[in-house]
């Protein structure tokens, strides 16, 4: 394999056998770069995630109404739908806030209390707090499941992307900047939770969510951007997965500037 960022000479293979203009031997960050990036959905994808739970508790503090917060929330929903109904493209990411927004609604309604819409967050960010903890101490790390799935023959070979170790080691050390998030979010709600401090929750919860995440995202770009971690020669050619997912995303841009 030849030294990382070494431009290859002439085309390279594509995924399916043909010529890609433009594949070159890449670092392992910047191969998970592309990847993320498709991940993310761009900016119209985060914000459809982030919108309904904003709406939602800001109406609580203005309000102090549970069911006029599920009111704005639900009509939010609303209104994206059809935008996105509009533009085409993918609905998981409005998808996530339909489930995330109607948890809240199920919690807070079902008590009365506002702080309740709050909890099944407290417990979800727990939950992969824990895991993503757990699946770097198994060398499973989480990160790695949402780069691979770039690869295209991650269905038929889910695992293929451990035998390279640089990809492991990279996407253990972007995990980690998933648990501290998940914990930094735990430390501050929780206290509040049980304190019944709604108000203050709305603003951790608006503070600790998208912008916290954005804030993650950064820090993942810079350790990226900083990065150079080698390919590891895990069998080259058509059976390398940062090779194969390279190439997968460089075909999907042609094709995209091909549609314009």
């Amino acid at each position: 394999m030849s030294a990382a960022g070494e431009q290859l000479p002439g085309a390279g293979a594509g995924s399916d056998g043909r010529p890609v203009a433009g594949l070159a031997e890449a670092t392992v960050e910047q191969v998970i770069r592309r990847r993320v990036s498709d991940a993310l959905g761009g900016w119209y994808g985060s914000l459809e995630t982030a919108l309904p739970t904003v709406a939602l508790v800001v109406t609580w503090l203005v309000t102090d109404s549970v069911r006029s917060a599920v009111v704005a929330a639900a009509a939010l929903l609303v209104v994206l739908a059809v935008v996105r109904q509009l533009l085409g493209g993918s609905w998981r990411f409005l998808g996530s806030a339909v489930v995330a927004t109607a948890l809240a609604a199920f919690f807070a309604l079902r008590s009365g209390q506002a702080e309740d819409a709050f909890l099944p967050g407290i417990i979800i960010s727990a939950l992969y707090g824990v895991g993503a903890l757990v699946s770097i101490l198994a060398r499973w790390p989480l990160v790695g499941f949402i780069v691979a799935i770039g690869d295209p023959d991650f269905a038929e070979r889910p695992a293929a992307w451990r035998r390279d170790r640089g990809l492991v080691a990279v996407c253990s050390r972007l995990t980690w900047v998933l648990v501290a998030l998940f914990t930094l979010r735990i430390a501050i709600m929780l206290p509040l939770y049980l304190a019944g401090e709604v108000a203050w929750l709305g603003v951790a919860k608006i503070g600790l969510g998208w912008p916290a995440y954005l804030l993650a995202i950064v820090v993942m770009g810079m350790m990226l951007a900083t990065g150079h971690t080698r390919q590891t020669d895990d069998g080259g050619g058509a059976d390398d997965v940062t090779e194969r997912m390279l190439s997968a995303s460089l075909e999907r841009e042609q094709d995209e500037h091909r549609e314009r």
